[in-house]
């Protein structure tokens, strides 16, 4: 399995870090930790930006954070346009990552304010892909 199961549009099946698809599956966010400097990453990275290593292990993101800021994207780019509007929105988790991702289309908008917690939850698509959301 690769990244050809990830996300609403996917550009590529292989990948270093293909099992974070499996994870996401299994109804896990998983990333990377290298295991020369302590330094989590989000998304995973078989090689570690900071120290260079390839050290790295899988790590569970427990799923709680909170939003930093978001913002709603009317005008989609190339082949999200039929999906607008969504909201998008980065969270800091305990773990010390910070998560692009999309917030939940069940949330209404008018609820969504910076500072709330949120957590990160894998989504699987009537298509078969998966993706992961912001969900209260």
């Amino acid at each position: 399995m690769g990244f050809e199961k990830f996300g609403m549009k996917s550009f590529t099946s292989d990948a270093k870090v293909a099992p974070f698809i499996d994870h996401l599956e299994q109804g896990r966010i998983m990333t990377t930790k290298c295991r020369e400097c302590g330094k989590v990453f989000f998304p995973p990275k078989a090689d570690c930006p900071r120290c260079l290593t390839s050290n790295v292990e899988w790590v569970e993101i427990n799923g709680n954070g909170t939003l930093l800021t978001y913002t709603v994207v009317n005008y989609g780019p190339s082949g999200f346009e039929n999906d607008t509007p969504y909201i998008l929105g980065i969270a800091e988790f305990e773990e010390g990552v910070k998560i692009l991702g999309r917030v939940s289309k069940e949330i209404n908008p008018r609820d969504i304010n910076v500072g709330m917690k949120i957590k990160l939850v894998p989504v699987k698509l009537a298509n078969g892909q998966v993706i992961y959301e912001m969900k209260i």
